[in-house]
């Protein structure tokens, strides 16, 4: 009997908040602090996705299918295997999935954060 359960076996993802990583008083300085790490599956970008995501001014990098986990949102930043930094333009939540998943639309950024 074959399993319908998904696997996330193509890497590790994570998962930092944008943060003010100044000292008291100082001028505020954006930097990453870590939330949550994931084991990933790499979806497929479908055209579909990739030119609705074009007219609103987004370019689809990945989709990465991870194990749902509360907390994570649109103001999260994203660092999966290859090292860069991704804002995290769009959370779905799958349905009849199992386990519970959700997917994350990836855009990379421009300006690169520090991390904390």
């Amino acid at each position: 009997m074959r399993s319908n359960a998904e696997r996330f076996n193509d890497g590790v993802v994570k998962v930092y908040a944008v943060t003010n990583s100044a000292l008291p008083g100082g001028k505020p300085v954006e930097a990453l602090t870590l939330k949550q790490t994931l084991r990933y599956k790499e979806r497929t970008v479908g055209l579909t996705r990739y030119y609705a995501a074009l007219q609103a001014n987004v370019r689809v990098q990945a989709v990465l299918r991870c194990l749902r986990v509360p907390g994570v949102s649109t103001q999260d930043v994203a660092i999966p295997n290859d090292g860069k930094q991704y804002k995290i333009s769009q959370v779905q939540y799958p349905e009849d999935v199992t386990p519970p998943v959700m997917d994350l639309t990836l855009d990379a950024l421009e300006a690169v954060y520090d991390i904390t």
